[in-house]
């Protein structure tokens, strides 16, 4: 059976002109991303990106504006679904409190995500593992934000 899997992803973009980008393991997977997850049903889209933060990085965000939607085919890494990727420009509340990484998948303990903040000046598609991320990277290089 093919299904459509929705997920909806943020980009926070500090003052140091830096994005966020979480490492994670699952699924017996190991992979480079920006933060957010997947749309679950009766959830809109902001409140699907605010859940996610607030569960991976314990932090409350405001979505400030759309920057891109998938726009071509994509099968799941992990099933038969169909990806559609949502993706925003989005800020803090208040200053994140997580302890980040300067290495990839520099995990804690028991933990199976790290973050990092990466130069937007110097980020590469080879940064992140999904081709929408990668889309995106080549977006934000071209695309300056502030």
């Amino acid at each position: 059976m093919s299904y459509f899997n929705v997920r909806v992803y943020g980009l926070l973009i500090n003052g140091e002109q830096q994005v966020l980008i979480s490492d994670e393991q699952s699924g017996g997977k190991i992979f480079s991303k920006f933060p957010g997850g997947g749309l679950e049903l009766g959830e809109g889209l902001i409140d699907a990106l605010k859940r996610e933060f607030m569960e991976e990085c314990n932090a409350e965000i405001e979505v400030l504006e759309h920057f891109y939607t998938t726009d071509f085919y994509e099968k799941s890494s992990f099933n038969d679904s169909q990806i559609l990727s949502i993706y925003y420009i989005v800020k803090a509340v208040h200053p994140l409190q997580l302890n980040f990484k300067s290495k990839v998948f520099d995990f804690d303990g028991d933990s199976l995500q790290s973050f990092r903040w990466m130069d937007l000046a110097t980020l590469k598609i080879e940064d992140v593992t999904f081709k929408t991320d990668q889309t995106v990277v080549e977006l934000l290089t071209i695309k300056q934000i502030t």
